[in-house]
């Protein structure tokens, strides 16, 4: 007979334990608060350890639920453009237009998952800058969500991969933990029964991510 898991070893444990590391980096940010010139390190601080805690509580909610997706946009702006700021990266602007009062099925974690990844992969493809454009209304098939970038676009011939564990097109990021961030949008976006195609854009310069969903 096996023995039972090790409560310890279990995935509540790893959340307890991860939840214990962000509590620690947000009393830390506390600490830099007091002193003027570490006021806005330690904002992005708390904005990430909060994100951690709603990424690690994504794994054992119960229940399904729903986010509004302008909460889920914002809160993901802000972490992509703390981690361009701290990567040294040229400035990302943002423009938004969605349909009012459109939420999406799933936890507020697991979208921040998507929409911080697709942020990411948009900003560090543009080189010198540029705008990232999200669009979402609602259409005859459910909910349609768009981010377009102003990089260099997709190559045809990764088009068929980009979806897939561990495929990346920077040198040396094969790996465990590596080229995984476009896979866990497909994979967030299809537990929701939903569906992410890549491609590129019509109407100028940059790759396209289009995400289709049921209306919550």
């Amino acid at each position: 007979m096996n023995p039972e898991p090790r409560a310890d070893l279990s995935l509540e444990g790893l959340v307890h334990d991860l939840n214990n590391v962000f509590e620690t980096i947000s009393d830390a940010a506390d600490l830099l608060a007091d002193d003027a010139r570490w006021k806005k390190v330690a904002a992005a601080l708390h904005r990430s350890a909060r994100r951690g805690e709603r990424i690690v509580s994504s794994f054992v909610e119960t229940t399904r639920g729903s986010v509004e997706l302008a909460d889920a946009l914002n809160r993901s702006i802000d972490f992509a453009r703390d981690f361009l700021s701290a990567a040294r990266r040229p400035e990302i602007g943002f423009d938004i237009a969605t349909e009012a009062g459109i939420r999406l099925k799933g936890s507020p974690g697991a979208w921040e998952r998507v929409f911080v990844n697709l942020f990411l992969n948009a900003g560090q493809a543009m080189k010198q800058g540029g705008s990232i454009h999200v669009r979402a209304q609602r259409v005859p098939t459910g909910i349609e969500v768009s981010i377009a970038d102003e990089g260099p676009g997709i190559a045809p011939e990764i088009l068929p991969e980009i979806f897939k564990p561990h495929f990346s097109t920077k040198s040396a990021r094969r790996g465990t933990f590596k080229g995984l961030g476009l896979h866990i949008v497909e994979s967030v976006v299809r537990q929701n029964g939903g569906a992410v195609t890549a491609g590129n854009r019509t109407d100028g310069c940059g790759a396209v991510f289009t995400i289709l969903l049921p209306e919550n």
